[in-house]
């Protein structure tokens, strides 16, 4: 993918078609590397799944046969000299515990490191396409931090969807802001 936004939009949307009801987004930038993690409560993956979930001919979609999301996430980080680890309990082994978390380390001064892009973008378009779901954003770079969390926004709002263009402009206004 051209950006480690889209990597966070694909990966997101993977997690709310896992049934999760809250997605958390962390995203760590220091001197030398981007960190991005993504944890969701879904329902997991079993272990055959996970043992293969980075061969990008191995899917559970029935709609094509190649899955290209996690191997390229895998691609881009190591790449970079980074990695990527993955860590699945499932619903039928942990019905209390049960979810996805997914890291990727990149190095950012390594020639092939994926820009940042438009997170921004990519987590206003989550918010928006799923608003019955919640996310869990933070981006930490240094003593800066940006962050939301519309189980926050549910609290204040009550009854407005927060797919309504007014609390979107807002979301992205929001978020804008804290980048500047």
């Amino acid at each position: 993918m051209k950006e480690i936004s889209l990597n966070i939009l694909d990966i997101a949307e993977n997690s709310v078609k896992a049934g999760a009801s809250l997605t958390e987004i962390y995203v760590k930038e220091d001197v030398d590397t981007i960190t991005l993690t993504i944890k969701d409560n879904g329902s997991g993956m079993t272990e055959e799944v996970l043992k293969g979930v980075t061969d990008p001919f191995y899917t559970t979609r029935t709609t094509r046969k190649v899955g290209l999301g996690l191997p390229l996430l895998k691609l881009e980080a190591e790449q970079t000299g980074g990695s990527l680890s993955i860590s699945s309990k499932h619903i039928a082994d942990f019905p209390e515990n049960h979810g996805t978390t997914v890291e990727a380390v990149f190095y950012k001064n390594h020639i092939d490191c994926t820009p940042l892009g438009d997170v921004v973008a990519s987590i206003t378009t989550l918010i928006q396409g799923h608003p019955d779901r919640d996310f869990l954003f933070e981006h930490t770079k240094g003593e800066k931090v940006a962050s939301l969390d519309t189980r926050e926004l549910r609290e204040v709002l009550e009854d407005v969807p927060l797919d309504s263009y007014e609390v979107i402009k807002w979301i992205e206004e929001f978020l804008n802001e804290q980048y500047m």
